[in-house]
């Protein structure tokens, strides 16, 4: 950077009693809780690109919490020092946590407008490994070089299996098509033709069929394979089984959304994966078990500790979100939900349901909010030291989700610091070193975010602990999370003095080992 050496304070003030806690909270010295941060040498006088200095420097991979300064070179961290760093842009975040940016394993909301409040929110890297995506060459070309954050996706399960349906071939023909004129169209077509077929199975004889979609899919840049299968129920037990073999095989973690909200849903998937030997990641948790959670919690927990690669999310909400149409919502619903027509909310007005109005919606189409957790469940989940926190964050539309806004900052707010659910350190590997870790074995770029230390890169969320906290509701649209000061992508501010930077677009992809 050519800019002369400036000195900029932070934007945020943070009162007299907040920093009289914070600095009488910090250690004299590192908390070693693994690797030690590579020493610095103060000798070399190096000048570094950007010098965030004088915050609360906290890195849960090391477990290092203390007053310092980071230098950046470029995309990467290149000094985290007590020492007086040079820099051509220095700001002083004195009173802030300097921490590695947030890493989003289930962000629905691809788009730069999803971004903005995403970056608001502390997120760095958001990915759609849930659902995954028909197409992930197409998804990757179409965000390259125009994304606000780090981006990537998994292989679309529901999207490979109509590779293998020959009552299908037409709609398949017209979906792969498109894809050479129209990347997103045919990307969209192939949704619609896995949508459609969702009550349909796989035929074990095209079992081979399926399989080649999915790893293509790994070929293309997929960190492995999104299997929703409660939205797709033709899918029986063996079918599902025979993803986590292929999975197994090729290296792949598989994303699943379980059959359904009990405890025998998860135990399928945690048996599939004991017997092959893929990795497993289990998105929500909590809207996945409801009032099985802690069963639930102590069979994935059982399951790890006696070495099965498996893993899980939750998110701080007590509502959750999907289209009207989908499966979720077919006849017999409100029992398996424990919910009636008043617990859902219509995501465009706001309005709770009536039967008239639900089966309206129904035949038109569009996106609910469902109300049917309760505060106890969510924190237990996010209690508990292997649950990560991911947003299930919706496309952006007026009147969406509040996840898709606050997650993190409601999490880091409300029951880390509110509730003290958790440590703060123990809140931030939550968000940062362990979903890294979780991508790790599939993606190289992973060893190198969620991380403070030098050599990592230069994805950081500087955020006010006293202030950061969620701002969307259910009944409003949706609005930005308080108390994140400065996010860098990749050394690139995205968020500086708490407004989105307009017109920089530093996310970069995260890719599979496989392309």
């Amino acid at each position: 950077m050519a800019a002369p050496t400036q000195k900029i304070a932070g934007a945020a003030v943070v009162s007299l009693v907040a920093s009289l806690a914070l600095s009488l909270a910090l250690p004299a010295a590192p908390q070693a809780a693994g690797q030690e941060p590579p020493a610095q040498d103060s000798s070399t006088q190096q000048r570094y690109d950007i010098v965030l200095a004088g915050g609360r420097v906290m890195d849960p991979e090391s477990g290092r919490d203390e007053v310092a300064n980071v230098g950046i070179v470029g995309s990467e961290i290149a000094a985290v020092s007590p020492a007086t760093l040079e820099g051509d842009v220095v700001i002083d975040v004195s009173g802030l946590v300097v921490a590695p940016g947030f890493i989003d394993l289930h962000a629905h909301g691809q788009t730069n407008r999803a971004n903005e409040f995403q970056a608001r929110d502390g997120v760095t890297t958001a990915l759609e490994l849930e659902s995954g995506v028909a197409s992930p060459a197409a998804f990757l070309a179409r965000r390259s070089g125009k994304a606000i954050l780090n981006y990537g996706v998994s292989v679309s399960h529901m999207a490979a299996r109509v590779r293998a349906m020959p009552a299908r071939e037409a709609a398949l023909r017209k979906a792969t098509a498109l894809l050479a004129s129209d990347p997103e169209a045919g990307e969209q077509a192939l949704s619609s033709a896995g949508s459609a077929a969702r009550y349909e199975g796989v035929l074990p004889e095209n079992y081979a069929a399926m399989a080649e979609a999915l790893e293509g899919g790994l070929a293309e840049g997929a960190l492995g394979f999104g299997m929703a299968h409660q939205y797709y129920p033709g899918a029986s037990r063996d079918e599902i089984l025979r993803v986590f073999e292929i999975a197994a095989e090729t290296g792949a973690v598989v994303y699943t959304h379980v059959r359904n909200m009990g405890i025998d849903a998860m135990q399928e998937v945690v048996a599939n994966a004991a017997v092959t030997g893929a990795g497993l990641h289990v998105v929500h948790v909590n809207s996945s078990s409801l009032g099985a959670i802690s069963p639930v919690l102590d069979l994935i927990g059982g399951a790890r500790s006696r070495g099965l690669d498996i893993t899980t999310e939750a998110y701080p909400y007590t509502a959750a979100s999907t289209g009207i149409q989908s499966a979720i919502f077919d006849r017999g619903w409100q029992g398996r939900l424990g919910i009636g027509y008043g617990d859902v909310q219509w995501q465009d007005t706001g309005e709770r349901l009536t039967a008239a109005s639900f089966d309206r919606y129904r035949r038109i189409g569009g996106t609910v909010i469902i109300h049917m957790m309760r505060p106890e469940w969510i924190r237990e989940a996010v209690s508990r030291d292997f649950v990560m926190i991911a947003s299930d964050g919706m496309p952006y539309a007026p009147g969406a989700h509040p996840r898709s806004a606050g997650t993190f900052s409601r999490f880091l707010g409300r029951y880390v610091r509110d509730e003290g659910a958790v440590s703060l350190m123990e809140g931030l590997a939550r968000i940062t070193i362990m979903p890294a870790q979780r991508l790790e074995t599939v993606s190289e770029q992973m060893a190198f975010k969620g991380r403070l230390h030098p050599g990592a890169d230069a994805d950081v969320t500087v955020f006010d602990p006293a202030r950061i906290v969620d701002t969307a509701t259910f009944e409003e649209d949706l609005s930005y999370s308080v108390g994140v000061v400065h996010v860098l992508v990749g050394g690139e501010f995205a968020v500086r003095d708490e407004e989105n930077v307009e017109g920089v677009f530093p996310g970069r992809a995260v890719t599979g080992r496989w392309r």
